[in-house]
């Protein structure tokens, strides 16, 4: 009897699990999962209109300056500039405000900055690079060609593949105004002759180019261009020192550029031009002068650099008086 009563307990158990053994959850996993509809074809090209697609970046092919002698990196032991093949420049629009060398940065900003360790490996690599640079490379450079990086394309680069000259940002000569100024305000609209130098020396090589004397047909097409036209001239100077004894003769600055309407088209920019702006743009020596033809919208369609040669001087006069027709068949159209 003991034993029976014993065994009750399973007995019931298993009962019990009998009972509640069902096969409903294997029917309900064998059914077959419901498929969602599928949207109809014009949902579905509505769907795909209204997706934002991003533009595609403008490519920009490799610089044609690769082999050109610099103030850093390998020295170059031999070297022939070569006519541009293609345009230089840089990818964007430039805009005002850009390229100015003030720090915008707000006290939290740079003390977040200040304990970045990422930011402060960013910042030695920069002071590495500065240490690294021989001070005479760009005097040892002007033993090729005087300097000349590259020689002047043949013809202008087309609107739609040429690229900007960058956003500078200095003080003109104007007497009234001595806060800095922007450099694309004045080249937007107006076909541009930008002189780009750093030293005396780089100053007169710009004028073999520009001036009565060896070009006098650039002169004469800008002063009949009823202001279409304009000749800028910029002066970089990151040397303290230079820029004060350069603000110190800006009375014979003045004179040397004519009249007061040319006052606020002489620039003395004294920082903000980056190795990413003299990559793109050619500067590659500072002890060279380069001459740059820009159209109403910045873009750089011929360029030249060192002493002008007799083609290039033919070459900018010549892509001068086409660009100011072809500004002048845009402002019809519109």
């Amino acid at each position: 009897m003991s034993l029976l009563m014993r065994q009750q307990p399973r007995l019931l158990c298993l009962l019990c699990q009998s009972r509640a053994f069902s096969t409903s959850y294997r029917r309900l996993a064998a059914q077959p999962a419901k498929s969602t509809p599928k949207p109809a074809p014009a949902a579905a090209a509505n769907a795909a209109t209204t997706k934002a697609v991003p533009p595609a970046p403008k490519a920009v092919p490799p610089s044609p300056l690769a082999d050109a002698p610099r103030s850093y990196g390998k020295r170059v032991e031999d070297f022939t500039p070569t006519p541009l093949s293609r345009p230089i420049g840089l990818p964007y629009p430039p805009e005002a405000g850009q390229n100015t060398g003030i720090d915008l940065r707000t006290l939290k900003q740079r003390r977040d900055d200040f304990v970045n360790y990422d930011k402060h490996l960013e910042r030695r690599e920069n002071l590495k690079k500065k240490i690294s640079r021989p001070y005479f490379r760009d005097w040892g450079n002007l033993k090729f060609h005087k300097g000349k990086t590259f020689i002047a394309p043949p013809r202008l680069f087309k609107g739609e593949l040429s690229l900007f000259f960058p956003n500078l940002y200095g003080r003109t000569l104007v007497k009234t105004d001595k806060e800095p100024r922007d450099t694309t305000p004045v080249l937007r609209g107006r076909v541009s002759v930008v002189s780009v130098f750093s030293s005396m020396w780089a100053e007169n090589q710009c004028k073999t180019f520009v001036s009565r004397e060896s070009n006098p047909a650039v002169g004469q097409i800008i002063a009949g261009s009823a202001g279409r036209a304009q000749h800028v001239r910029i002066n970089i100077e990151e040397d303290p020192l230079k820029a004060f004894l350069v603000k110190l003769w800006m009375g014979s600055l003045r004179r040397q550029v004519g009249g007061e309407e040319n006052y606020g088209r002489y620039f003395l920019v004294r920082k903000g031009v980056s190795d990413e702006i003299r990559e793109g743009v050619g500067l590659l020596n500072s002890k060279v002068g380069y001459t740059y033809l820009l159209d109403p919208h910045c873009r750089i369609r011929w360029a030249g650099s060192g002493p002008s040669e007799d083609h290039e001087r033919e070459g900018l006069a010549k892509g001068l008086q086409r660009l100011l027709l072809e500004h002048e068949a845009n402002s019809k159209k519109q």
